[in-house]
């Protein structure tokens, strides 16, 4: 037996249930397909964002405890445990109080592009719609390294925040910035953090200054950096795994570790759904291939979020759900071709957070610019809060007045990079945040002086 509805989301991720939950609102029989109950709410709630922030934000505070490293460390993943478990339910009930929206436990795949079947604990079901939604995320990507299998020792940056037993000594595959801010949350948690990658250059799309600044502030916490490293193979014993690999100049090195956490890259979760019965393409990358209003090349079916190859946040996810709703009312004035510019940020020690363009890009873009720099300890905040590491550097177009782009690296960044991308975003000049009128003391009333150095 077939059910029929108007629509079916496959994936509980921010764009999934937050469409589930608009379009029941407005009538419209739903189906929303979630094959994992600890997914309720999608990657950021469960295995994401939030978790990784929670023990972010743990371990900042290591240094205010008198409290044995180990057993700071297993309290603080179980307040995480606890804080999601309550997010993940509150999340399942705030779609499931919507009247003709129903969530449906079981995995899903396609019979053909109006219908889905469902592999449930009471056997299949099959689900017919005149729309589609995907919004199935992403997963982490583990290379084809001898021996690099996850368990055991080997975590993803989803499982190793449930691991309770503190590991003295991690080793991080991947210098980017999920590999960065877990590097940062376990240097400060006691851990010893070794950090490799294939990569001879730290952070290389960054400027120079940035990345440097970066550099030396997580070595600062204690992380260590093995680059231009070609990892040759992972094996486990005695409960610890050894990361066997070989330097740029083909001298044979091994680390030996508590721990090994593969930060790698995510890649859209794709794999299960059968798309080809639906006739959905994939771009060359293996995301699905959707056009500005998130479609695939089969109209009445969608995608959103981390599985349609764009950037992977969950703000970002969100917004994808605002460029559908607007679509289905009939609406095409906005798509990813008007999305703002929005700005995106770092949870290391101090925060990095940008927006726009940095030095470099601008550089490629032909854009002249006039750049300002305003260091950390020139900020009476960042003195009261006793960290004074980073620094403000902000780009202006040297014809235009208009904000190019900022990089903040220093306290509460995070924070007042939304005002730097709100001013961009209204097109407003410079002079705006160089004369506003800030709360003292604050981070944001730095804005005031960084601008000002504009000449």
């Amino acid at each position: 037996m077939t059910t029929t509805v108007k629509n079916i989301i496959i994936g509980f991720g921010k764009a999934g249930k937050t469409l589930a939950g608009y379009l029941g609102s407005i009538g419209e029989d739903t189906i929303l397909i979630e094959k994992s109950k600890e997914m309720y709410g999608g990657t950021c709630i469960n295995v994401g964002c939030i978790p990784s922030k929670k023990l972010a934000t743990k371990a900042l505070r290591k240094q205010y405890s008198n409290e044995d490293a180990s057993s700071y460390y297993t309290k603080s993943v179980q307040e995480k445990k606890a804080l999601i478990a309550a997010l993940n339910t509150a999340n399942y009930n705030k779609v499931d109080s919507v009247e003709k929206t129903q969530i449906i436990d079981g995995t899903a795949r396609f019979v053909d592009d109006h219908t889905v079947a469902v592999d449930t604990a009471e056997g299949e079901k099959l689900f017919k719609a005149d729309r589609i939604f995907i919004n199935t995320g992403a997963t982490p990507f583990v290379p084809p390294v001898e021996g690099l299998t996850i368990g055991g020792a080997i975590h993803t940056s989803e499982t190793i925040m449930n691991l309770e037993e503190y590991p003295e000594s991690l080793v991080i595959i991947g210098s980017g910035f999920i590999g960065l801010e877990f590097a940062a949350t376990y240097a400060q948690f006691g851990t010893k953090v070794t950090v490799v990658d294939v990569i001879d250059t730290f952070l290389p799309r960054e400027d120079e200054d940035v990345a440097q600044a970066v550099k030396e502030q997580l070595e600062a916490l204690g992380v260590t950096f093995n680059l231009g490293v070609q990892l040759k193979a992972v094996h486990q014993e005695g409960g610890k795994a050894v990361v066997e690999a070989t330097t740029g100049e083909g001298a044979p090195v091994a680390f030996t570790t508590d721990a090994v956490l593969v930060a790698t890259g995510r890649r859209a979760n794709v794999q299960g759904l059968d798309l080809d019965k639906a006739g959905v393409e994939l771009t060359e990358r293996g995301a699905i291939k959707v056009n500005e209003f998130l479609q695939t090349n089969v109209p009445h079916i969608f995608a959103m979020g981390d599985v349609n190859g764009g950037p992977q946040f969950t703000f970002v996810s969100l917004d994808d759900f605002r460029i559908v709703k607007r679509f289905l009312a009939g609406d095409t004035t906005y798509s990813t071709k008007q999305r703002a510019k929005f700005p995106t940020a770092t949870f290391i020690n101090p925060p990095l957070a940008s927006v726009g363009l940095n030095e470099k890009q601008a550089k490629e873009a032909g854009i002249e610019v006039k750049v300002a720099k305003l260091p950390a300890m020139a900020i009476p905040k960042a003195k009261i809060l006793g960290n004074q590491v980073g620094f403000y550097k902000v780009l202006v177009d040297a014809s235009t007045n208009q904000i190019v782009g900022a990089t903040l690296f220093a306290e509460e960044a995070h924070e007042v990079i939304n005002i730097i991308a709100t001013a961009m975003n209204a097109n407003l000049p410079y002079t705006v945040l160089r004369d506003q009128i800030f709360t003292h003391p604050t981070m944001a009333e730095a804005l005031n002086d960084v601008f000002g150095l504009i000449k």
